[in-house]
């Protein structure tokens, strides 16, 4: 006899997050029908790679910020971004510096491996950044988060995933045709970007903000993925904070934009409770991402450090170091491998 009752689905790692640490959803929060999805864009005419078919999931956002508002079963079309059209005014800055990311690194440390056949950690991380996306492109009823492009990826202490959640996050934004990804280090005592993806240091951010004079684009690497580009932390700098909140920053960002209507910046913050420029970038960004380790971070320093962040108006939990039971997805399990 056929069992037709509903499959019960696992809850995503944004779901967890919250669900661990006692968040409580945002009352009619939107909802993503995966299998409504597209299939991931290929950018240079490479033939798709399409994952198995999977079982209909939703996934409901899990927000601190409480005013959200319910999207319709049907999206209306993109509201119009005045960011764009202040990024068209410009030229676009354009990198000086090439580097080619190394994937067997990648795939070592159970990361997304580009032009890899889809995997559970790619899964994940694409719903993620669906939700990321619908935050600041104003999709259905939703309001248009301020600065929402911008994206800075935390955490109470170091080695709970911040970097891994960071990179995994900018190679899975780096593959959308309406889009291109800056993916910047901004933990400038201990940068490790670089070293995840396999590139040369060199000039970065630091760099950039203590030398108005240098060009910009020598602060900049273009990969060989056509729709990522990295900035370096660059020199460490003893007053590094006093320049991460002065308007050079800003003005900096809005450079980096300019030219640029699509793109998506992604920060690796320095962990909150152990650096104070932290505190500062989130007064750049539009929304902030708290990565917590499963069965390590302490409920009172997530906290702490959240209380840290509230110059930044849309705060997520997103759950790293998690393993899913043999009844969970079909489209693979999350590696739990994280780094700084």
């Amino acid at each position: 006899m056929n069992d037709h009752r509903p499959i019960k689905r696992t809850p995503s790692l944004l779901e967890r997050a919250a669900d661990m640490f006692g968040t409580d959803p945002a009352a009619g929060a939107p909802t993503i029908d995966v299998s409504g999805l597209p299939d991931e864009p290929v950018r240079k005419g490479k033939p798709k790679k399409k994952a198995e078919p999977e079982t209909p999931v939703t996934l409901e956002a899990e927000i601190l910020d409480p005013v959200v508002e319910a999207a319709p079963a049907v999206e209306a079309a993109p509201k119009p971004s005045p960011r764009k059209d202040i990024a068209r005014a410009a030229p676009a800055v354009v990198p000086s510096r090439q580097g080619t990311i190394d994937r067997e690194r990648l795939a070592a440390r159970g990361m997304i491996v580009p032009g890899a056949p889809v995997s559970g950690i790619s899964e994940e991380y694409r719903i993620v950044k669906r939700e990321l996306i619908r935050n600041f492109a104003g999709a259905g009823n939703r309001p248009v988060l301020p600065r929402g492009h911008r994206v800075l990826i935390g955490s109470a202490n170091p080695g709970e995933g911040k970097t891994f959640s960071a990179v995994n996050l900018a190679l899975s934004l780096a593959v959308e045709t309406d889009h291109d990804v800056l993916l910047i280090d901004a933990d400038i005592a201990k940068p490790s970007v670089l070293e995840a993806l396999g590139l040369e240091n060199g000039p970065g951010l630091m760099d950039a903000l203590a030398d108005p004079h240098l060009p910009l684009g020598d602060c900049l690497i273009q990969t060989d993925i056509a729709g990522l580009k990295v900035m370096p932390a660059g020199t460490q700098h003893t007053h590094d904070t006093e320049l991460l909140a002065s308007a050079r920053t800003e003005a900096l960002l809005a450079q980096l934009e300019a030219g640029a209507p699509g793109r998506i910046v992604i920060l690796d913050s320095p962990p909150v409770l152990a650096a104070s420029p932290a505190a500062v970038l989130a007064g750049h960004v539009g929304q902030l991402i708290m990565v917590v380790r499963a069965d390590e971070t302490l409920e009172s320093a997530l906290r702490d450090a959240i209380g840290l962040m509230g110059a930044c108006p849309h705060i997520q939990l997103l759950l790293n170091g998690v393993k899913y039971s043999p009844g969970g997805r079909r489209f693979g399990t999350y590696y739990g491998q994280g780094g700084a």
